[in-house]
């Protein structure tokens, strides 16, 4: 089995077990990012909904893990292994979808907000006493990237004339360019330019509008703020372990070292952060039981905000960031006009680390 299978069994175990194991950390009350009263949560047709969900997920992930291999061993392009990824992925999404528009529909039709006294709560402490960025746990991903640097300036008069700037699969190299500072250092600025857009993406979760249950305001309150120290710490820790990666493919770049296990430098760091971050996140969400004694209160029905259960698209809401319905983490409030300048840089950085990537 090569390397390469591996490493796709392995993402594709991952990717389904995350889609398997959704519907159970989300929150009850947006099942399929549908928002529904508190009462509704066991609905029949929610419980009915999230066994075909699995179902389909499951028989989606095998058919296209499958045919993956098989075209692979036919065809012998490592190409369509990475494909199967994203396919089953897409399986993913499309099962969502099917649920979500199944529940949605159940809930028009029994009227299930009829009758009841719909709120919102607001945390104003998170503009008057904000909880503290965690410095600390940027510090790590400083350090590995300062520490390519200095490597780099020390090893570059011994470098090799002709370094290997992209390897395949089977961890033999598949494109050379001449030595140049460019060329040499383009993995330290995929470093830098990584590790300034996540954190900012951390900062940016601090100044996100929460989305607090009005039935228990206070016990929600005080878990969402652990919550978001939570999912920026594990954004960091994924910073840091991205520029590892990048650490150690600079590392082959500049001694030369061809080795079948190429892949594994960047990608293990990250694997493995990717799936720490998952649990302690999903371990998180699971314990929204505040122990608070019920207001009467239920959320409003705000679907029309969501397109899909996905997208949130608000106009009237002035956050760049919300929590997400179905998943983990946080998504952009598209109806921000802020969110598209986001979006325009992020696709301007991308560009211009592929730039400096691919011209050396």
């Amino acid at each position: 089995m090569t390397l390469a299978i591996v490493l796709s069994s392995v993402l594709s175990a991952l990717v389904l077990t995350i889609a398997l194991v959704l519907p159970s950390i989300n929150s009850p009350t947006v099942p399929f990012g549908v928002r529904v009263p508190a009462q509704h949560a066991g609905d029949p047709e929610v419980v009915r909904q999230t066994r075909i969900y699995r179902w389909r997920v499951l028989a989606g992930g095998i058919i296209a893990a499958g045919l993956g291999t098989v075209l692979y061993g036919v065809t012998g392009a490592t190409l369509l292994l990475p494909l199967s990824v994203l396919a089953l992925a897409g399986v993913f999404y499309g099962c969502f979808f099917l649920a979500n528009h199944e529940i949605r529909a159940t809930k028009a039709a029994g009227g299930w907000y009829e009758g009841l006294h719909q709120g919102i709560a607001v945390d104003t402490g998170l503009r008057t006493d904000p909880p503290r960025f965690p410095w600390l746990w940027l510090a790590p991903a400083v350090i590995v990237t300062v520490t390519t640097v200095v490597i780099g300036v020390i090893s570059y008069p011994s470098m090799p004339e002709t370094l290997a700037v992209h390897y395949g699969a089977n961890g033999a190299p598949n494109r050379v360019a001449a030595k140049s500072v460019g060329t040499a250092f383009s993995l330290v600025f995929v470093q830098i330019g990584v590790t300034a857009l996540l954190a900012g993406i951390a900062a940016a979760i601090f100044h996100s509008r929460p989305d607090l249950d009005p039935a228990h305001p206070v016990g929600s309150a005080r878990w969402y703020r652990h919550y978001m120290s939570l999912g920026a710490k594990a954004l960091l820790g994924l910073v840091a372990m991205i520029d590892a990666g990048m650490l150690g493919s600079s590392l082959l770049m500049w001694t030369g070292t061809v080795t079948p296990w190429a892949p594994l430098v960047v990608v293990l760091p990250i694997l493995a952060a990717v799936v720490v971050a998952v649990v302690v996140l999903a371990g998180s969400n699971r314990e929204r039981d505040v122990g608070e004694k019920d207001t009467g209160l239920t959320h409003r029905d705000d679907d029309k905000y969501w397109r899909g259960g996905l997208f949130y698209f608000n106009r009237e809401d002035h956050a760049l960031m919300v929590p997400r319905r179905f998943g983990l983490g946080w998504t952009l409030n598209f109806g921000n006009p802020l969110s598209a300048i986001f979006l325009a840089g992020v696709v301007a950085l991308i560009g211009l680390l592929v730039t400096l990537r691919l011209g050396g």
